[in-house]
C-alpha cells in the first residue's frame, strides 16, 4: 500500500452498531444535562451515591429525608426556601435522570467492551479507544459530581470552569465513539493520517463549545438580549475577563462562533478538489454551524428559551459530528 491510499480495517457492523449506540447515549446526557441546567435541577442531590443512588427515593420517609439533606443547601435557603416536597420532586428527578443516563453509558460501554474483547472481535485501534472511553466514562462521573459539589458550599450556583470540564470531556467521548465507529464500518483514514483541516475544525468547535459552556455557567446568555450588536454596540466597551464576565463571554463566545464559521468554509474551499466523502463532509459542517448560529442568535433574542437552548445543544453535537468524520477520507470499496 502506498502513502497515497487509505488504510481501513474490515468493517464489523455490530461492533460500530455498538459504538453508535454508546456515543448517541453521551448525546442524550450532553442534552439532559442542560435542560437540567436550565431548570435549576443540578443541585437538587447534595450526596454522591454512584451504587446506592441509582434508585430514587422510595416511601413517605425517604423522600422525606432526601428533602432534608436538600433543605441543608445553600440553594434552599437563597433561593429555594418556600419550595415544597412535591415541587422539589420535580427538579430531582430532572437531575437523577442526568445520573442515571451516565450510569447507563458508562454499563453500554464496559459490558460490550468485555463481551467484544472476550470474543476477540475487536481490532487493536478499537480495543485502545474502547478503553479510553471506559476511562472518560469514569472521570466525567467524577468532574460531574466536583462541578455540583461547588454549588454546594457557600453561593447556589456551580462553576463555570468546572461546567465547561464536564461539558468538554463529554464531547471528547463522543467524538471518541463516533470516530471509532466510523473505523468500524470501513471509513477509512488517509496514509498520512487527518487532514489539517479536520485538526483545525475540530479545535474551533471544542474552543467555542467551551466558551459556551462559560457562558451558560455564568448566565451570560441574559447579559445580551441583541444580534448582531451587542446591546446596541458592535464594539462593546469597556470589556471585562472572558472568562468570568457573562457579557463578554458571550462576545468571545460569538467571535469564536464566526471563526468555526470561517474555518468550515475555508476547509469546503480547500476539501472541493478532493473526493466525495470529504467535500459532502465539509459542506455539511458549513451547513451545520449556519443553522448552529442561527439557533444561538435566537436563543439570544428570545431570553434563553428551554426548547431553544436544549435545541442549541443539541446542533453543537452535530457540529462536533461532521468536524469529527472530516478525519475520514471515505470508503475504500
Amino acid at each position: 500500500m502506498t502513502r497515497s491510499e487509505v488504510s481501513a480495517v474490515q468493517p464489523d457492523r455490530a461492533v460500530a452498531g455498538w459504538l453508535l449506540a454508546c456515543a448517541a447515549l453521551v448525546a442524550t446526557m450532553v442534552v439532559v444535562g442542560g435542560l437540567t441546567r436550565l431548570t435549576r435541577s443540578g443541585l437538587s442531590i447534595v450526596e454522591w451515591r454512584p451504587i446506592t443512588g441509582v434508585l430514587p427515593p422510595l416511601g413517605a420517609e425517604a423522600w422525606a429525608a432526601e428533602f432534608t439533606r436538600y433543605q441543608g443547601s445553600p440553594e434552599f435557603r437563597l433561593v429555594n426556601h418556600a419550595m415544597t416536597l412535591d415541587e422539589y420532586r420535580s427538579i430531582f428527578f430532572v437531575e437523577w435522570a442526568h445520573r442515571l443516563l451516565g450510569r447507563v453509558t458508562g454499563l453500554a460501554i464496559l459490558a460490550p467492551l468485555a463481551w467484544f474483547a472476550w470474543a476477540r472481535r475487536l481490532t487493536p485501534q478499537v480495543l485502545r479507544a474502547a478503553k479510553l472511553a471506559a476511562l472518560l466514562v469514569i472521570v466525567q462521573g467524577v468532574a460531574g459530581w466536583l462541578m455540583v459539589k461547588s454549588g454546594l458550599v457557600d453561593v447556589p450556583r456551580v462553576s463555570h470552569l468546572r461546567l465547561a470540564v464536564h461539558l468538554i470531556l463529554a464531547f471528547l467521548l463522543f467524538a471518541l465513539l463516533l470516530d471509532t465507529a466510523l473505523g468500524a464500518l470501513g471509513v477509512a483514514r488517509g496514509e498520512g493520517g487527518p487532514p489539517r483541516r479536520a485538526w483545525v475544525a475540530l479545535a474551533a468547535v471544542l474552543v467555542t463549545a467551551t466558551w459556551g459552556a462559560f457562558v451558560a455557567g455564568l448566565h451570560g446568555g441574559l447579559a445580551c438580549s441583541t444580534f448582531p450588536t451587542m446591546n446596541g454596540a458592535w464594539l462593546p466597551w469597556p470589556l471585562a475577563s472572558p472568562i468570568s464576565d457573562g457579557f463578554t463571554a458571550q462576545l468571545a463566545h460569538r467571535v469564536l462562533a464566526l471563526t468555526t464559521l470561517i474555518v468550515a468554509v475555508v476547509g469546503a474551499l480547500g476539501a472541493s478538489r478532493e473526493g466525495g466523502w470529504q467535500r459532502k463532509v465539509s459542506r455539511s459542517l458549513v451547513v451545520a454551524v449556519l443553522l448552529q448560529g442561527s439557533l444561538g442568535a435566537m436563543v439570544v433574542v428570545s431570553h434563553v428559551p428551554l426548547a431553544l437552548a436544549a435545541t442549541h445543544q443539541v446542533t453543537a453535537l452535530v457540529v462536533l459530528g461532521f468536524a469529527v468524520a472530516l478525519a475520514r477520507r471515505g470508503r475504500t470499496a
